[in-house]
């Protein structure tokens, strides 16, 4: 896979997954938390399923090491992180702003991870910086209210910080297991699994489909959340999961707040103010200072550099 093609797919996993917070908050009106993301995943994982029926040999988990990998990943990727994240921002004073300033610390917590887990993922010091600087850009990007951070709803930001742990440990162990299991049939039965657990802590949350309200609005975002953002997502995400490492991908995060506000600007007329424009621009120093290596070697490849 080239860089450029690689480059390419970050982007359109940061544009799917930045807009899904959009489709979030429009969804949370409608469903119970909790349920809303088993929801998600019923339908993701059924489409996934069927998408991997069709494109692999063998759709199924073999053996007790793909079952193991299937398991970390319905568990901490799916059910942990969606259940904390959706609990999280259907409190009022978590707003995306300060969800997306949260999640932020994904890459953060993913070398804090690493570093037990994958030794061979550690960063220089040069890129160690580079994650800071870009956790700069995503909090200017976000621009959120300092009063918002530091204030009421404690509970429910440090059930997001949870989520982004959960995220982080996920991706790590996932790819530290490295089975060889193909992507379309760990991503499916991740999903089905994730979704299972999700019903379950649903279940114990005392949610009801009785407290669901049907209507257009909530299935254009229920339909988009599953088959754009989890379904696709999802698979570009563990295809440059592998590609990449951990860290890396999990850089998303930063770039995913743009995004998000290009879909606000876009689809409910927000405005694009200086704070996005300044935030993206010292998310790229960051990622610049993570990826030099791969730069330099993509203008060498262009004839721009030496």
């Amino acid at each position: 896979m080239s860089r450029l093609r690689i480059l390419g797919l970050f982007l359109v996993l940061a544009a799917v997954w930045g807009s899904a917070f959009m489709a979030i908050n429009a969804g949370l009106a409608y469903f119970p938390p909790v349920l809303f993301a088993a929801f998600r995943f019923d339908i993701a994982g059924v489409v996934m399923l069927a998408y991997a029926v069709f494109t692999v040999d063998d759709p199924v988990p073999r053996g007790r090491d793909e079952w193991t990998v299937v398991t970390i990943g319905a568990t901490l990727i799916i059910a942990a992180y969606h259940a904390f994240l959706f609990i999280g921002e259907s409190d009022p004073a978590v707003t995306s702003a300060v969800a997306a300033v949260i999640v932020s610390l994904s890459p953060v917590l993913t070398t804090v991870f690493a570093r037990a887990f994958l030794p061979s993922e550690r960063l220089t010091a040069i890129g160690v910086l580079g994650l800071f600087v870009g956790l700069v850009g995503a909090v200017v990007l976000a621009a959120p209210d300092p009063a918002n951070l530091t204030g009421s709803g404690t509970v429910a930001k440090f059930l997001v910080l949870l989520a982004a742990a959960a995220f982080a440990l996920g991706s790590v162990l996932t790819r530290a297991a490295d089975t060889g299991m193909p992507i379309e049939t760990m991503e499916a039965w991740s999903m089905l699994v994730g979704a299972g657990l999700t019903h379950l802590l649903s279940l114990g949350l005392g949610e009801s489909v009785a407290d669901v309200t049907w209507s257009t609005e909530s299935l254009l975002s229920l339909a988009y959340l599953a088959v754009v953002a989890s379904g696709l997502g999802f698979l570009i995400y563990f295809r440059l999961l592998d590609r990449l490492g951990p860290i890396e991908i999990n850089l998303v995060s930063y770039v995913a707040p743009a995004f998000a506000a290009l879909a606000g600007w876009a689809f409910l007329g927000e405005g694009v103010t200086a704070n996005t424009v300044a935030g993206f621009a010292i998310i790229c120093v960051g990622f610049a200072l993570v990826k030099r290596a791969a730069l330099r070697e993509t203008l060498r490849e262009y004839g721009v550099a030496e």
